[in-house]
């Protein structure tokens, strides 16, 4: 597969070219940009999935949610509509998309929609009677066509952006020049020890004069359905079989997973057919199924309902996280003062 996306270097070439040059007319102002005056964060990443996204944007609901009234907006990838759709108690998973339904059902205090013109969306929010004091986007990055007010670039440990590639033969969307955007950098999913020696050579290496954040994710003690839970302790002397369709399963598998357990990868996003759900429950055999948050919310209304549990995550910081919140609350705090 590597030697593979190595002989498709000339298409990245291609493709980098003309990324850049469509940054380049957003950036003389040749293609339109658009402004709101609301305070809007943008999270997202130069890389192809499995930065952390969904965390991030849960830990800036929790931060801002009791404050103000919190709007989010996606894309609702792999969702089965189209246009905006602000989520409501009829909403469902093929609306929405698995990660704004997650988000809708975990945080109802908040406003959730989806829409692939973020520009539309943003309009529809603050035509709403009940509207929104905050914006945040996911995964909007790239989308030029709306200016917000923040950035903040996910970079996963694992994956870093500055080490990468353009697609196709590595996983950048754009040029590495493109974290000049960014107005915070927050590396992702570090192991949670990691030494501050590392995190200097990884500040020293990106070489920018913006604040640089850790982040680990933070894996519960406990594993819930929708009726009952088991404590991950609990689990390590029990079969069972564990389940994940999202873009880089393996630190879920290590948490749980022991030597006896049945273990079944999905694509990220994926929709569960009626047969590969009867494939499911047939190996599972009885057995608890435990899954990540974003596909327990496509399963939990299959016949896998009585057996399938979900393992709760969250993003911590490794160190600096006061400085993370003042940061995010005082450009918010400003922002609405100059309304």
């Amino acid at each position: 597969m590597i030697f593979f996306r190595q002989l498709l270097f000339p298409f990245a070439i291609f493709y980098g070219i003309i990324t850049f040059l469509r940054n380049f007319l957003y950036d003389k102002g040749i293609l339109k940009s658009y402004s709101f005056d609301i305070p809007i964060l943008a999270v997202g990443n130069l890389s192809v999935g499995g930065t952390g996204k969904t965390p991030q944007i849960e830990y800036l609901i929790r931060l801002l949610s009791s404050n103000y009234k919190i709007a989010t907006l996606s894309r609702g990838y792999k969702r089965k509509s189209s246009g905006f759709i602000l989520a409501n108690t009829a909403s469902n998973v093929l609306l929405l998309g698995d990660e704004p339904f997650q988000m809708h059902q975990k945080f109802p205090q908040i406003q959730v929609a989806v829409d692939s013109n973020r520009k539309n969306g943003i309009e529809q929010l603050l035509n709403q009677s009940v509207k929104p004091e905050i914006i945040l986007l996911d995964d909007a990055f790239q989308h030029r066509k709306v200016k917000a007010g923040f950035y903040i670039l996910l970079t996963s440990y694992d994956d870093l952006y500055f080490k990468d590639y353009m697609l196709p033969t590595g996983n950048l969307r754009e040029y590495r020049s493109g974290a000049k955007r960014a107005d915070m950098i927050i590396v992702t999913k570090c192991p949670k020890n990691l030494s501050e020696l590392a995190q200097q050579v990884i500040n020293d290496t990106i070489g920018m004069d913006k604040p640089l954040f850790f982040t680990y994710i933070d894996y519960d003690d406990t594993v819930y359905s929708e009726e009952k839970s088991i404590s991950v302790k609990e689990l390590q002397s029990i079969d069972k079989l564990l389940l994940a369709g999202i873009a880089k399963p393996e630190p879920f598998f290590v948490y749980l997973q022991n030597k006896s357990d049945l273990v079944l990868k999905f694509p990220d996003h994926h929709h569960f057919s009626e047969n590969e759900i009867l494939e499911i429950k047939k190996k599972a055999n009885n057995k608890p199924i435990i899954t990540t948050e974003k596909d327990f919310v496509r399963l939990k209304d299959s016949i896998l309902k009585e057996q399938l549990y979900y393992l709760p995550i969250k993003s911590s910081f490794i160190s600096d996280r006061e400085i993370f919140d003042k940061t995010i609350l005082d450009y918010v705090g400003a922002s609405t003062r100059n309304r």
